[in-house]
């Protein structure tokens, strides 16, 4: 029933058939999970165990930043461009945070965004021959 409830919400009032429902299992994901730990644990203890792997890895890729870093000439500006860019990310990230908390324009631009997909799709992709 309360399947059916949820169809009938999520299409608007349309039925939709109970084979297309989302089964609901009696065990949890989480159980699984957890019965399968020490198997996977030992599994991946093993692994690391016969990998051949060294610390060293980690330091080659340190030697290499530290010589590229050395071979920049101009350290200002490398810094500079990667502070403005940090800059211009958090700030597209509180304008975008302030156009979705105007109530009508998100649902308005993807209306926008639908209808120039749309467009975009008849114009290039429908009709290229």
């Amino acid at each position: 029933m309360a399947a059916t409830a949820y169809s009938v919400a999520l299409l608007g009032g349309a039925r939709l058939p109970a084979a297309f429902l989302p089964r609901r299992s009696s065990v949890c994901h989480h159980q699984l999970r957890l019965q399968d730990a020490p198997r996977l644990i030992s599994l991946h203890r093993a692994r690391a165990a016969s990998e051949d792997t060294s610390a060293s890895g980690g330091d080659e890729l340190i030697e290499d930043l530290k010589a590229k870093w050395d071979a920049v000439e101009d350290k200002p500006t490398v810094l500079l461009y990667g502070g403005g860019a940090v800059v211009a990310l958090w700030l597209t990230s509180v304008v975008v945070g302030a156009i979705n908390a105007v109530p009508l324009l998100p649902k308005i631009l993807e209306l926008v965004g639908l209808g120039y997909t749309g467009w975009f799709v008849y114009r290039y992709l429908l009709f290229k021959v």
